[in-house]
């Protein structure tokens, strides 16, 4: 999925450039890598849940707006547009009864299984990890938004194969600390609730 998702786009660009395609169509022909990791993704779990369809519908959105762009810096900047509509996606679920991290945590944590879903649906009762799920969905949200702000700044600066690059690796890091970041706060709000109940239990008692 790393080639896929960050070697494939530039490769593929270098190589299309390199025959004489123009700019425009090189950097649509670069989005192959990603869509193809996304369906590999679906089909190897055999299963379409609500983080696969919220990334095969940015593909398309991606895929129909880049039609409409004949400067290549415009289609640079859509990327980063499509990352920052979907960090404010993000900070709108805050407002949401189930903030998106919820529902995504939901799909990494359980992996389809009826009784873990049962399971983690259930945690929504304590108020750590409500207040958890809220709190990793703001830092995506601000994450990905400002990810997406300083590429659009670079955008108009570098050269367009350089901004290949940028679009590959930058988005990758970006979500690669956010992942660690969540993971680190993930354990550390289990483990204050272990502590909690742990708290609780000679009281009950």
């Amino acid at each position: 999925m790393t080639v896929l998702d960050i070697a494939a786009p530039i490769v593929v660009f270098d190589v299309a450039s390199g025959a004489g395609l123009a700019d425009v169509p090189a950097l649509l022909l670069s989005a192959i890598g990603p869509a193809l990791s996304t369906l590999l993704s679906v089909a190897v779990r055999r299963r379409v849940d609500e983080f696969s369809v919220f990334i095969l519908t940015l593909l398309a959105i991606g895929v129909v707006t880049s039609l409409f762009f004949d400067d290549p810096r415009l289609l640079l900047l859509k990327d980063s547009a499509v990352t920052g509509l979907v960090g404010l996606v993000f900070l709108g679920s805050l407002l949401a009864p189930r903030p998106v991290m919820f529902l995504f945590g939901r799909r990494f944590a359980t992996n389809g299984d009826p009784a873990r879903i049962a399971w983690w649906n259930g945690l929504w009762q304590y108020e750590g990890f409500r207040r958890a799920q809220r709190g990793m969905t703001a830092m995506w949200g601000l994450g990905l938004l400002g990810e997406a702000v300083l590429r659009a700044v670079v955008t108009f600066r570098l050269a367009v194969p350089t901004m290949v690059v940028v679009n590959a690796v930058v988005p990758a890091v970006a979500i690669g600390v956010l992942i660690l970041a969540t993971v680190v706060w993930g354990r550390a709000s289990a483990r204050a609730g272990r502590a909690r109940e742990a708290a609780a239990a000679p009281l009950s008692a």
